[in-house]
């Protein structure tokens, strides 16, 4: 009978004794499926264009909207601890038209320094412009509110952009008289890059919600070559329109 006991005991206390040998594990975190977001691949960018610190005799004549253009296909590296950050960098161009009236720039001069020559008193071009073209390499530092669906995310974004000068030219149309009477409807183009910096690095931003955002971009070094006019520095302000 004691052994009786002793087994029947030892069944009915057993199960307060044991322990469950599975221990509880916290939910695993969902993972961010990011591999088909369309996060600003594609970045267009339109622009008005200034150069900072002209003398008076430059910027008296600098008249009408100046305008730029810019299009870079990005590729966007999210950071795996933190989804809303990510590293973008790509290959582009941009376009920069400086806009002048009753001046003329004169790229194929072979003076030093670029003449910038005031034709207030005599013939001149009714439309009138400098434009430069540079194959560029962005490069942003990111943030997306929401990275899921960045077409409904507020955006940031801080960057450099290098480039590399591949055409310079100035544009004449519809000669006039001084008194602004037309002589002849032809245009006239010249091309030189022997004034202009062949190198040029400029500081980005833009800030926007979804596909449109507000950007700025200021140009680090000098619009000219050193030594071959005054110390002037390109900056934009203008619209992005981004995805892809």
């Amino acid at each position: 009978m004691k052994i009786v006991f002793v087994v029947f005991s030892c069944l009915l206390f057993s199960p307060a004794f044991s322990q469950d040998s599975t221990v509880a594990q916290p939910p695993a975190k969902t993972k961010i499926n990011l591999s088909n977001r369309p996060n600003d691949h594609l970045v267009i960018q339109l622009s008005s264009d200034h150069w900072s610190s002209m003398p008076d005799s430059i910027s008296s004549h600098q008249h009408g909207f100046s305008r730029g253009f810019n299009a870079y296909f990005m590729l966007d590296k999210p950071f795996k601890s933190a989804p809303k950050y990510s590293v973008a960098f790509g290959l582009g161009i941009s376009v920069s038209n400086i806009v002048f009236k009753k001046e003329n720039v004169g790229l194929t001069s072979g003076s030093v320094r670029l003449p910038f020559t005031p034709l207030d008193s005599t013939n001149h071009f009714k439309k009138y412009k400098l434009a430069t073209g540079y194959l560029e390499i962005p490069l942003e530092f990111r943030y997306s509110s929401n990275p899921v669906n960045p077409n409904k995310s507020f955006k940031i974004a801080l960057g450099l952009r290098a480039g590399t000068l591949v055409n310079a030219h100035t544009k004449g149309k519809i000669l006039e008289d001084k008194n602004n009477n037309t002589l002849n409807t032809f245009t006239e183009k010249e091309n030189s890059k022997r004034f202009i910096n062949g190198t040029r690095f400029l500081a980005t931003a833009r800030v926007g919600y979804g596909i449109i955002s507000l950007f700025g971009a200021y140009q680090l070094n000098g619009v000219l070559k050193d030594g071959a006019g005054p110390v002037m520095h390109l900056y934009q302000i203008g619209i992005t329109l981004s995805g892809l």
